[in-house]
């Protein structure tokens, strides 16, 4: 097989390839030096251009001997990639490996298409150094010079083709007519990309090859292959944007495959090396094609077989181009409609091009920052022009979504492929403004207007409404206003009346009003939506001075998230930052700082000349027009802006907004909303959310419109009237009501009415209820001190709050404050209450349990028997208050050692716990207490069995919640008592390093699983480990447990069982020593039962009280 030209062109002739008779399987090289053979590019061309460091038969050679290309991330890949990325020499016709290669642009593609003809062209792209900055040698604009001045050559030197029979054929450059692809891989399609477009002699270059130019590209302009090299992202910039205007201008043909398949594992190229967003330049469909290939970027190039996919794809993407007449695109938006090369070049060199003088335009500016929306636009051409499915469309979304922009680039696009359509624009924000457009339309147009007639807007209505206006496309932007649209009243002409109606015409609405939309376009509707990360990333990019910002991927991710992707944030977010020249995550940190400060940087206006002059700019300002029209045109619906607009913005229920009635009045308000975009609905229920923006621009709007005051004031009292009870059945209702009632309360602290308050006492209640006991206290303390500052000390409100703070107190570990909190309450409710009142019965109950969490056990049970008794007399047996009482004195039983009594109290309880469901908490809890107590009687096995069960229903809750830690804390210590260890350790490390994330240090479930857990180290042979975690565990008790506290006293006692254990070990004492450790452990066991029965205190369980 003959040497294939690292340098320049190679032509892979094939004996069955037509026209190729006198050449047989000999391959003519073009390089540096003369050209061997008198050869040109007369019949179809097809010349495949290589890769970053690749060469032009390896990049396209495949192993015949390895089958299938293996997988990515396979080590085969591995190495042939870092093979690739040294410099690569020709190879040799005497390999060995080459009997076992498959280059299939020879073997396969000359072959399969014989008419054309298949080269290979070569270029020294293994100096990487300057590949992507400007005046380099080694730049890709050198590279794209060089395929240039080599094409060129090949094409203009008239050398003589020996044709077909042994014929001579003398091939005029000025006729030759036929088509050139480039197959390009890689870096190589920048390399084509960067083919100059400007030409010196007349006839003889560009404009007539690219006429009938097309380009399959497996392109790569991702920078991650090269992500050490310095790259100036202009020189690549401005080669993609001169590409772009070559092909409009001349309606070249792209098809792009894409990679199927990212480069896994291979160090920085875990993701695709070219992005599905990259590897398109966002023409029009008609004039580019995209697919996928299911290979990654370096498989992609390499075919072993006829049926491989990506051969089978390509192949068939060649043939198609191939037989298609005249390289005409089929699409009424194709450039230049089939004109010969003299006839475009001519017109181009006068300086007019085609229809300029006699189509009048009417567009207001030109985004050159414009970037993505591809869908977008491809469906507004499909609508409009290929299809003509209809003439009038309305594009609809948020205010500041690029509604304006995606309509500019249509018209653009338009302009530029369909010279034969005028295009007008005008601006619905006023009628004033809409009158000046149509001045405007009547000026280009030449429209004489009739002096007498009162109105311009009809003349211009009448003259495109004729024949004479031909084809044109109306841009009618903002159209938002009901008034500006349909008038008044009937007897008022609007916006509505002046829009012409004909065959030739095309009308495109922009409306931030899905009701608008409807009305201006039926189901004509395209909605236009946020930018997506690559599209955001790439318009912040281009928006920036100091372009290199974005390289901070991880902050430009957060930033968009923040400003949830909307284009006009991003625009703004970039202006601010090039005016103060700061980092991202400076700006980053601005906005997240306090909501004044985000306001601050929302309401900041700045210039933008893509929009229109005296326009406000800045984000919170945007929606300011519409939030007037809401509340001049649905009340309803702008009192639900209000509410929404001070409760959390995400996932907002319908049962927590305001009751709007009939129900149709609400359902029309809130599709108001829903239509302008301000809040959308969640699939399969009535949870809304709210743009982030959109909720603190309506902040600023009731700032200076609305009384911000009395609409807290609303909102306190119809949340706390709705707020659910701590009632275990209502726990989906206050877990979804939870970020609503908070984001208020966290904004309304100097909120000074009843209702607040009332609110802060159902929501810490049911924080408590439902783990979350830190926050509990919080709220409950802010009730409890507003209740104390106004009512007497025996008021039932002020008891109510301090009871509620009383019991999450404790359950927070702060114990003593819980004790002197209830004993107050009790002192008082002695004086004022019976003795058989409820409210007097809870109070000493919770002192019960404070008392039993204080070590102080006789008295817990001295009162639960009073309150047991009582109880007994006056409330059936399941009643769930009398059944709490019970559960709680068992537990106090087993904290004084009487298991037998408490293992008794427990079975009858759960006997009748069991009417509830399995995963109820009452039910939950009078089986954890009774399997503690089954394991302090000896039973181990079956309290093991009862605390899987439970354990195993407790995994729906999270992570951290109090009830699930307890339950796993009794459980491991279960397993060591059962010999188990290995599982008691892994099951403790795991509470330990939870409880050390969410409690204080001297919370006391902290300190009991650190005590199992040194426990446990100890029966593992791990003496050090238990000493050194029990002496933090006593340090930390004797700060906050008075001396004969149960706890404090069984940490002591093992700390000074382990170091007596520990000494005596290294002393080597004698047998008898050994012997008095082991009696010394047997008399421990008591303290570490102790232990476990005081520490781990499941009192915080809810028994219905």
């Amino acid at each position: 097989m003959s040497e294939v030209n690292r340098i320049g062109f190679t032509e892979l002739a094939s004996t069955e390839s037509a026209g190729d008779q006198s050449l047989g399987n000999k391959r003519v090289k073009y390089g540096e030096s003369l050209i061997s053979k008198s050869l040109i590019l007369t019949y179809d061309s097809i010349i495949l251009v290589h890769g970053l460091r690749g060469h032009p038969y390896n990049t396209w050679a495949s192993s015949k001997k390895a089958g299938n290309a293996p997988a990515a991330g396979s080590s085969g890949w591995r190495q042939k990639f870092k093979s690739r990325l040294k410099p690569t020499t020709p190879p040799s016709e005497s390999s060995s490996t080459r009997q076992h290669e498959v280059f299939w642009p020879q073997d396969y593609l000359a072959k399969d298409i014989s008419k054309a003809r298949v080269w290979t062209y070569g270029c020294n792209a293994d100096v990487i150094g300057g590949l992507f900055q400007a005046n380099n040698q080694s730049s890709v604009s050198v590279h794209g010079r060089d395929l240039e001045v080599r094409f060129e050559r090949e094409i203009e030197n008239k050398v003589i083709h020996p044709g077909p029979k042994g014929q001579n054929l003398r091939v005029d450059k000025n006729n030759n007519q036929d088509p050139v692809i480039f197959l390009a891989h890689s870096l190589g399609g920048i390399i084509v990309k960067d083919v100059r477009q400007e030409r010196c002699s007349p006839l003889a270059g560009w404009g007539e090859i690219a006429s009938n130019l097309a380009r399959v590209a497996l392109q790569d302009s991702n920078n991650k292959i090269v992500e050490t090299l310095e790259v100036e992202n202009e020189v690549l910039d401005n080669i993609h944007e001169r590409f772009v205007k070559v092909v409009l201008e001349y309606g070249i043909r792209i098809h792009s495959f894409q990679e199927g398949r990212g480069l896994s594992g291979i160090r920085g190229l875990e993701q695709k090396v070219v992005s599905d967003f990259s590897s398109r330049l966002g023409l029009p469909s008609k004039m580019e094609k995209t697919e996928s290939i299911d290979a990654n970027h370096m498989q992609m190039a390499r075919c072993d077989d006829r049926s491989n996919q990506s051969y089978r794809c390509i192949a068939g993407v060649l043939k198609q181009l191939l037989e298609t007449p005249n390289w005409d695109t089929g699409s009424p938006l194709s450039a230049v409609p089939q004109m010969q090369p003299e006839a475009a070049l001519s017109a181009k060199n006068q300086g007019d091009a085609p229809c300029s003088t006699t189509t009048p335009y009417c567009i207001p500016f030109q985004n050159h920052r414009f970037i993505g929306r591809a869908k977008k636009l491809e469906e507004l051409e499909e609508k409009l022009i290929i299809s003509s499915h209809c003439q009038k469309l309305a594009l609809v979304g948020l205010g500041g979504v690029g509604k304006t922009q995606v309509a500019l680039q249509f018209a653009y696009n338009v302009k530029e492929l369909r010279p034969e359509y005028s295009i007008f624009w005008a601006p619905a924000v006023s009628p004033e403004s809409f009158e000046q457009a149509y001045r405007d339309i009547a000026t280009r147009c030449s429209i004489k207007l009739d002096p007498k007639e009162e109105d311009p807007k009809e003349s211009v209505r009448r003259y495109l409404n004729s024949d004479a206006s031909g084809k044109w496309l109306l841009i009618v932007d903002n159209a938002d206003d009901e008034e500006i649209l349909f008038g008044k009243s009937s007897d008022s002409r609007s916006v509505m009346d002046y829009l012409p109606q004909s065959e030739n015409g095309l009308t495109l609405f922009t409306t931030r009003h899905r009701v608008m939309a409807v009305s201006l376009a039926r189901n004509e509707v395209v909605e236009v939506d946020e930018m997506d990360q690559e599209e955001a990333e790439m318009f912040l990019k281009y928006s920036l001075i100091q372009k290199e910002l974005v390289h901070d991927r991880e902050n430009t991710k957060e930033l968009f998230k923040e400003l949830e992707f909307l284009p006009l944030a991003i625009a703004q977010a970039a202006a601010y930052i090039n005016q103060m020249r700061i980092s991202i995550p400076e700006y980053l940190s601005f906005l997240r700082s306090t909501e004044q400060d985000t306001v601050s940087l929302l309401s900041r206006e700045f210039h933008d000349d893509t929009r229109y002059k005296n326009s406000r700019n800045a984000v919170a300002a945007t929606w300011l027009i519409s939030f007037d029209q809401i509340r001049r045109s649905e009340p309803d619906a702008a009192d639900l802006l209000s509410f929404m607009s001070c409760i959390e913005h995400k996932a907002i229920p319908r049962t927590i907004l305001p009751s709007v009635e009939p129900a149709e009045r609400m359902m029309r308000a809130m599709g108001t909303l829903r239509a302008y975009a301000f809040v959308t609905r969640r699939d399969g229920g009535d949870i809304y959310d709210m743009h982030r923006l959109v909720h603190l621009a309506t902040k600023v709007w009731l700032d200076k419109h609305g009384d911000t005051e009395a609409l807290n004031e609303n909102v306190a009292a119809h949340l706390a009237e709705i707020f659910p009870s701590d009632d275990y059945a209502n726990q989906a209702i206050w877990r979804e009501y939870f970020p609503h009632a908070l984001q208020f309360l966290r904004h309304t602290k100097t909120l000074d009415i009843e209702a607040r308050y009332d609110l802060c006492f159902y929501v810490g209640k049911c924080l408590d209820t439902d783990g979350r006991v830190g926050e509990a206290v919080v709220w409950l303390s802010q009730c409890f001190l507003w209740r104390r500052g106004r009512y007497p000390e025996d008021h039932p409100f002020r008891l109510a709050s301090q009871h509620e703070l009383a019991t999450a107190c404790r359950a927070d570990g702060r114990v003593g404050e819980a004790v002197e909190l209830l004993e107050k309450i009790v002192a008082i409710e002695k004086n004022i209450l019976v003795e058989d009142h409820p409210d007097r019965l809870a109070s000493q109950h919770a002192l019960a349990k404070a008392y039993g969490a204080d070590g102080r056990v006789k008295e817990a049970i001295e009162l639960l028997e009073r309150i047991v008794a009582i109880e007994k007399n006056m409330l059936v047996a399941d009643n769930s208050d009398r059944l709490a009482s019970q559960h709680e004195l068992a537990k106090a039983y087993g904290a004084d050692g009487r298991v037998g009594e408490a293992i008794k109290l427990l079975e009858h309880v759960v006997a009748i716990r069991e009417v509830l469901k399995d995963d109820h908490p009452d039910r939950l809890s009078a089986q954890h207490e009774l399997a503690r107590a089954y394991k302090a009687n000896g039973q181990v096995k079956e309290a093991i069995e009862m605390l899987e069960h439970i354990v195993a229903i407790q995994e729906v809750l999270r992570e951290h919640h109090p009830h699930r830690l307890i339950s796993q804390h009794v459980l491991a210590v279960a397993y060591q008592r059962n010999g188990l260890v290995k599982e008691a350790i892994e099951l403790l490390e795991h509470v330990v390093a939870i409880r050390e994330k969410v409690l204080k240090k001297d919370h006391p479930r902290r300190l009991a699983s650190q005590h199992e857990l040194a426990v446990a180290y100890q029966a593992d042979g791990r003496v050090q480990d238990a000493i050194t975690l029990l002496e933090h565990v006593v340090a930390t008790q004797k700060r906050v447990l008075r001396e004969d506290h149960p706890d404090r006293v069984a940490s002591q006692s093992w700390l000074l069982f382990l170091q007596a254990k520990q000494n005596s070990e290294r002393e080597n004492q004698t047998e008898t020593s050994r012997h008095s450790s082991e009696e010394g452990e047997t008399s421990s066991s008591h303290g570490e039962e102790g232990s476990q029965s005081s520490c781990e205190d499941y009192g915080d369980q809810r028994e219905g009280l």
